[in-house]
C-alpha cells in the first residue's frame, strides 16, 4: 500500500494543474482537465463504476455497496487544483527514506534547506518516508495527496470484498483553490448523504468547522497632475488607499492570529496616483463578528467616501462561504464514525478549525455534510512543502476504516 500511495501521489504531483483566478472557465487550467481525464482511466483499471468526468472537469465515480444492509451512500472527494501562491509547474518530488532527523537539502545548487530550526515539526517524522520538493516549487500534496490516498483507499477495498461496505461515491473537483470547487459541482448526481474531504494537513487532523467568508475589493480614483504643478490637484489614490487600510486594526491580520480570531487579510494593493486597488479576505468563525467585520470596513469606505466623493471609491463585497458547522452539527454522527475510525487506528483525532475553507464548506450549504480528514502534509503551497508517505498510508486506513464503521452501524 505505501509503495502504491507513494507511486500514485508522484505522478499526479508532476502534472502541472494551477489553477488561475483570472480566468473564468471551469476548469481555469487545462492542466485539471488532463488529470481528471488521466483519473477517470485509473478508476475504470482498477473497477470502479459510474465514472464520469464532464466538461468541467468534475470527475465522480462509485463503488458499489457488498453489504446486504441499507447502508447510506457516504462520499470522499479531493481537488485537482493547486495553489496559486507559489509555482507548480515542472515539479519534482523527492523521497527521503528512513528520515533521521535534522535538516533536509532541497537544492544543492541553489541551498534550499528544509531546516528544523524554521519547521520543529520535522524532528516528529523520524523514521518515516518524506517526500519533498527540489526547493523550487510547491509540492502539491494539497490536494493530490488526498487523491492518491482515495485512489489506494477504493483499490484496497476492492481487492479486499470480506470488508463490507455500503455505496461509496468518489469525486475530483477542480479549482478548489480559487474558490470555485462546488460551484458546478452537482450534488444530486454525486447521490451521496455525506461526505468526507480528504484535504486536511498533518496525522489526525478532522475538522467541521471553517471560516465564514467574505472578499472586498476597494477601488480608489485619484486625479494625477504633473509633481510640478500638482499643488492643490493632484488627489493621490494609493496615499488615500494607504490611508484607508490604517484604519483597519493591526492585530486583525493573518500573521498576528490563530485558533478561532478572525482577521481582515490584504491580499494585494496595487496602484498609482490616478488609480488604486486593494483586495481582502474577511475571516471569521463566528457568524455575528463576522457580519460585524463586513459592516466595520463598510462603514470606513462610506467615511472616505464622503471625504473623497461616493464617485471615486468603489466598493465591491460578496460572501464566499460560510462555517460548515452550522451544517454539521444535526449530523454529529459523521464526525464521530471518522473520530472512531481514526482512534481504532490507533491515531489520536485532532479537531480543531479550519483556518480557510475546503470544498465541504460550500458542499455543506449545498445539501452535502462534508467534513475535512487529513492527508499526511505539511507548508502547504511554498517550497517547503512535505508529505509523510507513512502517514498517506494511514489516511487510506481511515478512509477504509470510515467505510467499514457506517456499514457495521447501518
Amino acid at each position: 500500500m505505501k509503495r502504491e500511495v507513494i507511486e500514485r501521489f508522484i505522478s499526479y504531483a508532476r502534472m502541472d494543474t494551477q489553477s488561475n483566478e483570472s480566468n473564468e472557465d471551469c476548469p481555469s487550467t487545462p492542466g485539471q482537465m488532463a488529470l481528471a481525464h488521466k483519473l477517470a482511466e485509473e478508476l475504470g483499471s482498477i473497477g470502479m463504476e459510474e465514472i464520469t468526468v464532464d466538461k468541467h472537469g468534475y470527475v465522480m465515480a462509485t463503488l458499489p455497496s457488498n453489504s446486504e444492509k441499507d447502508v447510506p451512500t457516504i462520499g470522499f472527494l479531493a481537488h485537482l487544483d493547486t495553489a496559486t501562491d507559489f509555482t507548480g509547474k515542472d515539479v519534482k518530488p523527492q523521497i527521503v527514506e528512513n528520515y533521521g532527523g535534522g535538516d533536509i537539502l532541497l537544492n544543492k545548487d541553489l541551498n534550499i534547506v528544509l531546516s528544523v530550526q524554521n519547521f520543529p515539526e520535522l524532528e516528529s517524522y523520524r523514521g518515516h518516508t518524506l517526500i519533498t520538493t527540489d526547493g523550487t516549487t510547491l509540492l502539491g500534496a494539497d490536494n493530490k495527496a488526498g487523491i492518491a490516498e482515495i485512489m489506494t483507499a477504493m483499490n484496497y477495498l476492492l481487492q479486499h470484498p470480506e470488508i463490507k461496505h455500503g455505496r461509496i461515491r468518489v469525486a475530483f473537483t477542480p479549482d478548489e483553490e480559487i474558490g470555485r470547487g462546488p460551484h458546478k459541482f452537482d450534488v444530486a448526481a454525486f447521490g451521496a448523504s455525506y461526505a468526507y474531504t480528504v484535504d486536511g494537513g498533518p496525522l489526525g487532523e478532522l475538522e467541521y468547522e471553517s471560516f465564514n467568508a467574505a472578499a472586498a475589493k476597494i477601488t480608489v480614483h485619484g486625479v494625477n497632475v504633473h509633481p510640478g504643478t500638482a499643488k492643490d490637484k493632484m488627489v493621490h489614490s494609493t496615499k488615500i488607499a494607504m490611508a484607508l487600510h490604517q484604519r483597519l486594526p493591526a492585530g486583525e491580520a493573518p500573521e498576528f492570529t490563530e485558533g478561532y480570531e478572525g482577521f481582515y487579510h490584504l491580499i494585494s494593493m496595487q496602484g498609482t496616483a490616478e488609480q488604486s486597488m486593494l483586495q481582502y479576505i474577511i475571516r471569521d468563525f463566528d457568524r455575528t463578528q463576522f457580519e460585524q467585520r463586513k459592516a466595520h470596513l463598510t462603514a470606513i469606505v462610506e467615511e472616505f467616501k464622503l471625504t473623497y466623493g461616493k464617485e471615486n471609491i468603489v466598493f465591491e463585497l460578496k460572501d464566499q462561504y460560510y462555517n460548515m458547522r452550522e451544517k454539521i452539527e444535526p449530523v454529529r454522527h459523521i464526525v464521530d464514525i471518522a473520530h472512531e475510525a481514526m482512534s481504532g487506528l490507533g491515531i489520536t483525532p485532532v479537531i480543531r478549525p479550519i483556518r480557510g475553507g475546503t470544498d465541504g464548506s460550500q458542499l455543506s450549504y449545498m445539501g452535502l455534510p462534508t467534513p475535512n480528514i487529513f492527508t499526511g502534509g505539511e507548508n502547504f503551497h511554498g517550497k517547503f512543502e512535505y508529505a509523510s508517505a507513512d502517514n498517506m498510508v494511514k489516511s487510506v486506513q481511515v478512509i477504509t476504516e470510515i467505510a467499514r464503521l457506517f456499514e457495521q452501524k447501518a
